[in-house]
């Protein structure tokens, strides 16, 4: 739609205001990401989890619940920025495209569930894949180091954390 000599998207939201909270929302998951998978995951959830610390041999694990649980507000958002919200719509469509980012990210290229046509050779990806597999050097809830998914701490910073939270455990702290 035109209006004013702006476009107007989903009623009272110019295009441009939706990308920006679309964009916005992509970022805000990462944090949200991060703070579920260390304080959720790793804590009252850890029934569902620790199947993703753990070997296995399905296709699936009970830690892909979380995929159903999360994509329940986007798919809401979806649907109420249909018609009635106007904010709704980048907002779920952000919180998809970080659930397929996620999911291409972290069940294709680093535990290879499915291929996703990269190498993960770059200095960008290899740095993630890194990090990641020092989180899962720890098969139990605490312990861990590397919770974030596209935001990582530098590999060295996290090796060290990691060789004083075992020290510091196996000393009795």
């Amino acid at each position: 739609m035109v209006g004013d000599g702006d476009w107007v998207y989903a009623g009272s939201m110019t295009l441009m205001g939706s990308i920006l909270l679309f964009v916005a929302t992509v970022v805000g998951m990462e944090v949200f990401a991060w703070a579920m998978h260390r304080y959720v995951m790793h804590g009252v959830l850890w029934s569902w989890h620790r199947s993703h610390h753990e070997p296995h041999d399905g296709v699936l694990e009970k830690n892909d619940l979380f995929a159903l649980v999360f994509a329940l507000p986007a798919i809401a958002l979806l649907a109420f920025g249909q018609d009635l919200w106007s904010w709704a719509r980048p907002v779920g469509l952000g919180i998809t495209a970080y659930g397929v980012i996620y999911a291409w990210f972290h069940d294709g290229l680093v535990h290879r569930r499915y291929p996703t046509g990269l190498s993960g050779r770059s200095a960008f990806w290899r740095k993630r894949i890194q990090a990641h597999r020092l989180h899962h050097a720890v098969r139990t809830k605490d312990g861990g180091v590397s919770f974030g998914f596209l935001w990582v701490r530098p590999v060295r910073a996290l090796k060290a954390e990691l060789v004083q939270k075992r020290t510091s455990s196996s000393n009795g702290a």
